[in-house]
């Protein structure tokens, strides 16, 4: 496997993106092929506009090159809009069928007169090698 990068750190017209993944072993079964992996999400405003989150796009690409794009409304049922200054995070998961994997995508955002543009979310990996903390 290669080197990788757990997280990703990207700025699009004042919109920054930082995503950080992490193994779930309790919730994968590798006998089967099966591991989760999840992965944390903060959207901070950095620029002089609100702008709102209205969609995403994840392109997902395993350890044998299966690759699999992932389209939707909102995040975790949120289209959060973001003064200057303002973040929002949120947690979700991404179940593979290899030890491996990465992803990387857009979201759709708009400006409050209408303006769309995409924010686009850096690739990170997908990796046994660091487990989630367990409290």
């Amino acid at each position: 496997m290669p080197t990788t990068a757990l997280t990703s750190d990207t700025i699009t017209q004042g919109i920054r993106v930082d995503a950080h993944a992490f193994y779930l072993p309790d919730e994968s079964d590798p006998t089967i092929g099966k591991y989760l992996f999840g992965y944390r999400i903060s959207i901070t405003n950095e620029g002089d506009a609100p702008a709102q989150l209205v969609s995403r796009h994840w392109l997902i690409i395993d350890a044998d090159g299966h690759r699999e794009e992932v389209n939707g409304p909102g995040v975790v049922g949120k289209t959060p809009r973001l003064e200057p200054g303002e973040s929002f995070e949120y947690t979700s998961h991404c179940p593979l069928g290899t030890e491996w994997g990465t992803m990387q995508g857009e979201y759709q955002m708009k400006r409050d007169d209408g303006t769309p543009f995409e924010a686009r979310i850096g690739r990170f990996f997908l990796t046994r090698q660091h487990e989630a903390k367990t409290a």
